[in-house]
């Protein structure tokens, strides 16, 4: 009799492993932190400070590094978002490539007495609180000492009630209103006090789905794929981004040309380039020839007309050239039409096969004799365009590097509510794709867990005082002492 309880006792506890077996991998499933890989941060950092380099006080200028880009009349776009997302706690870390230099107030030697660079942004959240982190070189207002800090604490975020929890596929972040930290203040040169309202932050980035176990390849297939590299010189795959020259897109959709561009043909728009896919050609040893498709036109004021479409590129001897068909009338009214127009030569001495893909990434590229009639005049041959990415998956599981500050395009708030009451504000981390649509599906498997353990205990409770009452002598006592 007395090895009753006992059995029941591990009866139950078996079934409380099994539950608890059950559920917690899946509440631990939605807790790991996931990858952060593409998108962008839009940032003008500060309108009027931008206005007071290029203005005829300071009489300065700024220039882009690492792929940064402007965007709008005052916004700088900073690409290839790189980090983490736990979307059960709400944690959120990314860092973007890119860099802006502002110089003013030409001294007579030939420097800046304004000198300041902002570079590599990232953005950490944690629980209700954002900061904006930036590597700095800066020199200093009046003493004219430089200083070069790593990942600043630049600039405080607020989030504004902003729920960051959920499952979703990307983070979407739209006009943070940021203040300037103390830190920042220092290292901004002395420009600015601590707590001064900067240009508010926006930012996509996109979250990787879980991790899932993949089987890895036999060297029987492994052997395969190579042979049908070696042996085939036709690509699977290719995609060229370029974004042609960021100053004659600003001309484009600035106050002279009042234009925009459009796309067809399955050209793909990051803003900051234009991705041409769908590659075909040949690859091997470092040598190349495919053509793309998709197309860009541009179109503006005083009669500005230029379509480049029927991309193609060649790489021989290490040095690669972009061609493009050529259709358009240059703001002086000249039209220009001609196929296979060789537009800008490049550097291409590292396309080389890695895994099935051949790739290079951001290759300085210069205008060309030809492609001086392409722009009607308006830049000379040797101009610096803007860089060149190509990348030919040779391989038919080769894949392609995602185009770098596509990101996810935001999408309708599914609250409403939180939204008239933050205006400025939104924010879609809590889009949820696992099926609850709720942003809080990390807690439920965790929920059911405490709450069928309680159930079972409750459960065995009861029968053990049951046991217990039937177990009794007649002669026991049944005080509540003996109970």
């Amino acid at each position: 009799m007395p090895a009753r309880p006992k059995a029941l006792v591990t009866v139950v506890c078996t079934a409380v492993l099994a539950v608890l077996g059950a559920l917690l991998p899946a509440a631990l499933a939605h807790a790991e932190s996931r990858t952060v890989q593409g998108g962008r941060l839009d940032w003008g950092i500060k309108s009027s400070f931008q206005s007071y380099v290029t203005g005829p006080i300071a009489n300065g200028s700024y220039s882009l590094t690492g792929g940064a880009a402007t965007v709008g009349s005052s916004q700088f776009r900073f690409p290839s978002a790189t980090g983490s997302y736990d979307g059960s706690t709400g944690a959120f870390r990314s860092s973007f490539a890119g860099g802006v230099h502002f110089v003013g107030h030409k001294k007579t030697d030939g420097g800046y007495e304004l000198d300041l660079t902002l570079s590599r942004p990232t953005v950490r959240i944690s629980g209700s609180t954002g900061t904006l982190y930036l590597d700095v070189t800066s020199k200093a207002k009046g003493t004219g000492t430089v200083t070069t800090s790593s990942q600043v604490p630049f600039a405080a975020l607020s989030l504004g009630g902003i729920d960051m929890k959920g499952g979703g596929t990307a983070v979407v972040l739209n006009n943070l209103p940021a203040t300037l930290t103390a830190q920042g203040a220092k290292s901004f040169a002395g420009y600015y006090t601590a707590g001064t309202v900067l240009d508010p932050v926006s930012l996509s980035a996109d979250v990787k789905a879980a991790a899932t176990k993949t089987a890895t390849p036999t060297p029987t297939a492994t052997k395969s794929a190579a042979k049908k590299e070696s042996s085939s010189g036709a690509i699977a795959d290719g995609a060229v981004d370029w974004g042609v020259r960021r100053t004659f897109r600003e001309y484009v959709t600035g106050d002279i040309a009042k234009g925009r561009w459009t796309l067809s043909a399955g050209a793909e728009d990051g803003g900051a380039l234009f991705r041409f896919p769908g590659g075909e050609g040949t690859y091997k040893s470092g040598e190349l020839t495919a053509s793309f498709k998709g197309a860009v036109r541009f179109t503006g004021a005083e009669g500005l007309d230029l379509k480049l479409s029927s991309v193609r590129a060649t790489v021989e001897d290490g040095k690669g050239t972009l061609y493009a068909d050529v259709t358009g009338t240059d703001g002086a009214g000249a039209d220009f039409t001609g196929k296979k127009v060789p537009l800008v030569t490049f550097t291409a001495k590292n396309l080389k096969a890695v895994k099935g893909l051949a790739k290079i990434t951001e290759a300085p590229a210069k205008l060309t004799a030809q492609g001086v009639k392409a722009f009607g005049g308006m830049y000379p041959a040797g101009t610096a365009m803007d860089p060149v990415s190509l990348a030919v998956a040779l391989t038919d599981d080769a894949k392609l590097p995602a185009l770098p500050d596509l990101g996810t395009t935001p999408t309708a708030s599914e609250t409403p509510e939180e939204q008239s009451a933050h205006p400025s504000v939104s924010a879609e981390p809590v889009a949820d794709n696992s099926g609850s649509g709720n942003g809080t599906s990390a807690a439920l498997p965790i929920g059911l867990a405490s709450g069928a353990l309680l159930i079972v205990v409750a459960a065995v409770s009861v029968l053990l005082v049951r046991k217990r009452r039937t177990r009794r002598p007649a002669t026991e006592s049944a005080s509540p002492e003996a109970e």
